[in-house]
């Protein structure tokens, strides 16, 4: 591979093959029930990432029975999976939401429930940068020194004047405030960014690399923008349309913003595929797989390598 890919990281990490079931543990998000604000960001529907383990009537998640949803979701994960691969490993992926929105104890008890079902062997916890506590930080820490855990933050922009626009409710500081404790504790952290967020171009983009290379990030998530039907940003796009990258333009940027990002960084993807039925742009017709195909045919052929244009170096591939 032309960059540090997931996959060969979980290969080295595990003696064994893992798979990241996603847990919906009814959690809502301040940017959603008033805290911070209301509807929250502007291009947010979570039914775009919901399995399809995972019905509606389980998610319905409430206080009294959240633990044994929490163990249902992760069994029904594990009955998917398992018909391909018997021996797999599990990582519960607390996904839906903001899942750190909730008093310690609460979420101890979540994520500890998560850790004891059979073959999990971590714990991935999705959270915005506003919900983490010093408290939890220091449990999540303790933690991880007896089982895998990673926390992904979402990012999203690091330009403050469009995490505004997107109704984000943070700013890029509080971001990296957040990620700088997180890798201070000894966790594995993670981020997720969105390219191609209105009002900004390749180029911004581009800046924003360098940016989020300079924090102290184990894992980075990258996705295309996503117009989904319901969101104020599709009423936004409706109103006023703005441009979305082509397949071969995506992969371009993709292919710069990679040289810009520190070799030793984790690559989880590049591409979020929504349903069809939620889509409204862009339709670009290509399975994430076909689309990390296209991106490995492209950087072999320019011969491109992440970190090319990093101060510390190039990747350099490990054999296997």
């Amino acid at each position: 591979m032309h960059y540090n890919d997931f996959g060969t990281w979980a290969r080295m990490r595990f003696p064994f093959r893992i798979q990241k079931i996603s847990v919906n543990a009814g959690f809502t998000c301040p940017n959603r029930d008033g805290s911070i604000s209301f509807g929250g960001c502007t291009f947010c529907d979570n039914r775009t990432f919901n399995p399809s383990y995972l019905s509606i009537e389980s998610t319905a998640a409430n206080t009294a029975n959240v633990l044994s949803l929490i163990v249902s979701q992760i069994e029904a994960g594990k009955n998917f999976f398992a018909r391909k691969y018997p021996d797999m490993k599990y990582l519960a992926y607390f996904q839906a939401f903001t899942n750190t929105y909730a008093p310690l104890d609460r979420l101890k008890m979540m994520y500890e429930t998560a850790l004891n079902v059979e073959d999990v062997v971590g714990i991935v916890i999705g959270t915005r940068p506003d919900c983490v506590s010093e408290s939890l930080l220091d449990y999540l820490g303790e933690l991880s020194k007896t089982t895998t855990v990673i926390v992904e933050y979402g990012i999203e922009s690091a330009n403050d004047e469009t995490l505004k626009h997107i109704n984000r409710g943070h700013d890029f500081a509080c971001s990296q405030r957040a990620i700088e404790k997180t890798a201070a504790r000894g966790i594995l952290t993670g981020a997720h960014i969105i390219v191609g967020l209105p009002g900004e171009d390749a180029e911004e983009s581009l800046r924003q690399a360098s940016v989020i290379s300079s924090l102290p990030l184990n894992i980075l998530k990258i996705h295309q923008l996503q117009i989904i039907k319901g969101t104020r940003l599709a009423k936004e796009y409706e109103e006023k349309p703005f441009h979305f990258y082509s397949p071969e333009e995506y992969i371009e940027l993709i292919s710069n913003y990679i040289q810009l990002i520190r070799k030793d960084i984790i690559l989880e993807r590049f591409v979020s595929q929504s349903p069809a039925d939620m889509l409204i742009a862009p339709k670009w017709g290509l399975k994430n797989h076909e689309f990390a195909n296209l991106l490995h045919n492209y950087l072999c052929q320019k011969n491109i390598y992440q970190g090319a244009h990093h101060p510390d170096g190039a990747f350099i591939p490990v054999e296997q």
